[in-house]
């Protein structure tokens, strides 16, 4: 592996190390830390960090732990690369006892988290649906630093939604701004997608409004969001509208797009527009794919379009789709109902 006239040093191995661990090859990791020892050179923090890393990341924390056992024996102190190596494999196995362990641990020995730290635990947290606990951490940056950034924020905002507490998220989103930290995409997207799935429309379409004029530079996402949500909320006129603003934004509907609105326009009762709305969509480069086909006679089925929806079962069927679960349900409550094949 290594030519014995070439002389590596603790950095060369080190980089190499990190290579074969970011490969996913562990294994020759620790081989290679096994050979530089024989070549007389120790490991040190950043080696066993690297390793504690990436065992962890793997699942693998009982070895992680038996590294540090390792770098404790030589008399190695761990930094706060460490400490936040073996937080995060304790939180990635939902170990958050353990994981407030090594933070507490981290502390007394007189390593001061960084924001990295708290992210990792408060990420751990909300996970587990601790958020009581991960709040606590957040007042704590909050009062003594370092400073709660876009991160920290998604994350909590996230878990808040998540947990049903629509007021706690948006509160925190407007202290986000008052403390001067500029959201990104993804934070506004949990927002957005957070006030439409709880019903709160109005809420949604000021904070669209405010994405719109921020310069954030808009792509699909946050237009699918709304819509679906506009949908949902029985609001067809406006979601038909902001679905025709795609174009004049620079932005072509994908497939997906495509299903939330005709899925919408549908259950509004108006399969007849669905059904233009689908056969356009060729016109954006975007073919109907199965699950757009299974939204669509679905849609005709529950509008009694029964000839319609058989006709384009036969088309779907003949471009390679198939029916899902949902489809099928339907068509066999209405052979039972009808008592007769509609397929004869």
């Amino acid at each position: 592996m290594v030519d014995d006239n070439i002389s590596l040093d603790i950095v060369t191995y080190n980089l190499l190390i990190d290579a074969l661990c970011k490969e996913g090859t562990i294994s020759k990791a620790v081989e290679t830390v096994d050979m530089m020892r024989k070549q007389g050179i120790e490991p040190n923090v950043v080696t066993y960090s690297t390793l504690v890393d990436a065992h962890c990341k793997e699942g693998m924390v009982s070895e992680a732990e038996d590294f540090v056992g390792a770098m404790i024996k030589r008399g190695i102190e761990l930094d706060v690369v460490t400490h936040n190596a073996l937080i995060n494999g304790h939180c990635l196995q939902n170990e958050m006892d353990k994981a407030r362990r090594v933070f507490n641990l981290m502390i007394k020995k007189g390593s001061a988290p960084d924001i990295v730290t708290y992210n990792t635990m408060i990420n751990g947290y909300c996970k587990a649906k601790r958020l009581d606990e991960a709040m606590e951490l957040f007042h704590e940056i909050s009062q003594k630093g370092p400073i709660p950034n876009t991160v920290t924020y998604s994350t909590l905002v996230q878990s808040m939604f998540q947990l049903g507490k629509v007021s706690t998220a948006c509160e925190l989103f407007r202290k986000m701004l008052a403390s001067g930290q500029v959201p990104d995409i993804v934070t506004c997207n949990f927002l957005l997608d957070g006030l439409c799935k709880t019903g709160h429309i109005e809420e949604a379409l000021e904070l669209f409004q405010v994405m719109r004029n921020s310069g954030l530079g808009l792509d699909i996402v946050p237009y699918i969001i709304l819509i679906d949500g506009l949908c949902k909320a029985e609001q067809i006129e406006v979601a038909k509208e902001l679905f025709h603003q795609l174009s004049d934004n620079g932005l072509k509907p994908n497939v997906y797009t495509y299903c939330v609105m005709i899925n919408g326009l549908c259950k509004e009762g108006l399969p007849d527009e669905a059904y233009r709305l689908f056969g356009r969509m060729g016109d954006n480069d975007c073919l109907p794919n199965s699950c757009c086909y299974n939204v669509m006679i679905r849609g005709f089925l529950r509008n009694s379009y029964t000839s319609k929806a058989t006709q384009l079962l036969t088309e779907m069927v003949g471009k390679g789709f198939s029916a899902d679960i949902f489809t099928a349900t339907l068509f066999m409550d209405l052979i039972v109902h009808s008592n007769k094949s509609i397929l004869l």
